[in-house]
């Protein structure tokens, strides 16, 4: 067990030991620990042809963070994260949520295993003791449990949702490895705003040959997604069976769950998938391309829809 003291200079705040449960550091250690990673068979391709390889992604997994004080315990928030440091993440949220004002108003913080990885430790479930007799008004924060309820371990039970629904990927379409190489420049010449101020993130939908149907912008790329699938919900072009759909930054478990819910069977992405989001396609049946950069580019589940490639991937 780590345990930390409050730094000279907080003399407002009440002294005691903090207890930090699950996440050992020794003290004074300041060095960031390497991220954990996830490595995964793919197919890699480029001019020169394509080979299998392995490949490393940053690991993606949910993160429940609790709240308990005077024999009560109540989840606050949901959230999806590399694992690392979880014990600084939620009590910078509380924190920053004004739950707790310096060290002294937590007693402690335990890193709990969750069900599902109940014989690991950590696992994903941080909870922080409040030093108080009581909870506080937590009305303010169930924006965090329902705005997330796309995601995290919400995230997880909808997937659960759509699997007995018997979501699954529609067959099709086989596509060239010279149409995938042209979609990045296509996004980007149908992101107007993107060219002006290089800071949002974009989700576009293609046809098989390569040709935009349509392109939204947002500061947040789950945000894009949300606008193109809402285009198609309202022109009734849903699901997107026999499209392409592309976003840029990186492939995350939101928009491949997002994918899923809109009947997407090809995901691209400018940047890499998270190990949940290979997972996720792999799983339902969704081809994942990431790092498509030019003409090269990584195919992380649904091969036998890249044109010239064997399946197993």
């Amino acid at each position: 067990m780590a345990t930390t003291t409050p730094p000279a200079g907080e003399s407002e705040m009440p002294r005691r030991t903090l207890r930090v449960v699950g996440e050992e550091r020794p003290p004074g250690a300041e060095a960031m620990p390497a991220a954990p990673q996830a490595a995964v068979e793919i197919w890699r391709v480029s001019p020169a042809g394509a080979a299998r390889a392995r490949d490393a992604l940053a690991v993606e997994e949910p993160l429940e963070i609790r709240l308990r004080a005077g024999g009560e315990e109540r989840t606050v928030a949901l959230t999806m994260r590399t694992p690392g440091h979880d014990a600084e993440l939620a009590a910078g949220f509380l924190f920053a949520e004004g739950i707790v004002r310096g060290r002294g108003d937590l007693a402690g913080v335990e890193h709990r295993p969750d069900g599902e990885d109940a014989g690991h430790d950590p696992g994903n479930v941080v909870v922080a003791e409040l030093a108080a007799a009581a909870l506080p008004d937590l009305a303010p924060l169930e924006r965090h449990f329902f705005a997330t309820s796309a995601c995290g371990v919400c995230g997880r039970a909808g997937l659960e949702a759509l699997a007995l629904r018997g979501a699954a990927a529609p067959p099709g379409p086989v596509v060239p490895a010279a149409v995938l190489s042209s979609l990045p420049e296509a996004l980007r010449a149908a992101q107007g705003v993107f060219e002006a101020t290089g800071g949002l993130h974009a989700a576009a939908l293609f046809d098989p040959d390569g040709r935009l149907i349509a392109a939204r912008e947002d500061v947040g790329r789950h945000n894009a997604l949300d606008k193109l699938v809402g285009r198609a919900l309202f022109a009734g072009e849903l699901p997107f069976a026999g499209r392409i759909l592309m976003v840029s930054g990186r492939a995350s478990f939101e928009i491949l769950q997002k994918a899923l819910a809109a009947g997407a069977p090809f995901v691209c992405a400018v940047s890499a998938p998270s190990s949940l989001a290979v997972d996720v396609a792999r799983r339902f049946g969704i081809t994942l391309v990431g790092f498509l950069r030019g003409d090269r580019f990584n195919v992380y589940a649904g091969a036998e829809r890249v044109a010239g490639l064997a399946s197993g991937v």
